[in-house]
């Protein structure tokens, strides 16, 4: 057994120097973000590893939407797996703004005043639906007379092309780095070309192009791994595809849900080994933590390990 050791910091000491100190200290939660940090740089240096990057769409809402974009920009992922709404938000707060709020404001009001509340964040109506029906409705018919069938990760290359710098699909058209959207029709941006194709047959969203990426992807990996944050279709996905090579090599998850009710959401790295989705000898960690608050900190440590 190794001893408990106090955590000693000082005026000089960087993140990534917390973080490593917070290996050795014994403070619950505090080892397991020092164990992740590792696995994640361990992952993303392994040339022979496809690594997956996947999140809800909240987040994106806040300002992790920053560090998840410089994530994508510096080509620490191979693959992202996301929900419809992380679009939605991406190209919202590409041309409007979104606001600080408070979880106790009172939503009768909110209404009333045309706000929307999205936990402590809130969201302007016209920053929101209309800026994104705006946009769409003219991108669609830009997208449609070049092409029209387009696998997700197609679909979102061609909104990203039409995006500033500052998000995340552009990033990901960039860098050509592939944005799978397994429930496309689940968001704003989906109820937009769900209206677009009521007048058009025959554009299609092809989702079966997608899975046929991720399996020719799956079947010739060497190694893969993953960084899941939070739960719902975008981790399943990717730890689904993962059993057909024998399981991830490396996953780290970062998750507030419980796993005692059974929900996928909640479900630990111990439960995806049992279903093949993990391998038993991966490099594994659950982080307890709030996204928002851990992926600032996982970032800067990660960025002064890559440089050096």
């Amino acid at each position: 057994m190794e001893k408990v050791k106090d955590l000693y910091i000082d005026e000089d000491s960087d993140v990534d120097e917390i973080i490593r100190k917070m290996g050795y200290c014994g403070g619950f939660q505090a080892p397991h973000l020092s164990t992740a940090v590792d696995i994640l740089e361990k992952m993303i240096k392994d040339k022979d590893c496809i690594k997956f990057l996947s999140f809800p769409a909240d987040i994106i809402s806040t300002g992790a939407r920053g560090i998840i974009k410089e994530m994508v920009k510096r080509g620490w992922f191979d693959i992202i797996i996301t929900t419809c709404g992380t679009l939605d938000h991406d190209i919202a707060r590409s041309f409007k703004d979104y606001y600080q709020g408070s979880f106790l404001m009172d939503d009768k009001e909110l209404h009333k005043a045309g706000i929307h509340r999205l936990g402590n964040v809130l969201i302007p109506k016209e920053s929101y639906g209309k800026i994104i029906e705006e946009k769409m409705r003219v991108w669609l018919k830009e997208i449609y007379s070049q092409k029209k069938d387009l696998a997700t990760y197609e679909f979102c290359w061609e909104i990203g092309k039409r995006l500033k710098e500052d998000s995340i699909l552009y990033w990901a058209f960039r860098n050509q780095i592939p944005v799978i959207i397994p429930g496309i029709t689940d968001g704003a941006v989906g109820y937009q070309i769900w209206q677009f194709w009521q007048e058009h047959k025959d554009f299609n969203i092809n989702i079966w192009k997608d899975e046929q990426y991720l399996s020719d992807t799956i079947w010739n990996a060497k190694k893969t791994g993953a960084l899941i944050i939070g739960g719902g279709i975008s981790k399943h996905h990717v730890i689904w595809w993962n059993q057909f090579k024998e399981g991830l090599d490396y996953a780290v998850y970062i998750t507030t849900a419980t796993e005692l009710d059974g929900s996928l959401s909640g479900a630990q790295t111990r439960e995806a080994i049992s279903w093949g989705k993990i391998k038993e000898t991966a490099k594994q960690i659950n982080l307890f933590a709030e996204a928002t608050l851990v992926l600032p900190i996982i970032y800067s440590s990660l960025l002064k390990r890559l440089k050096r």
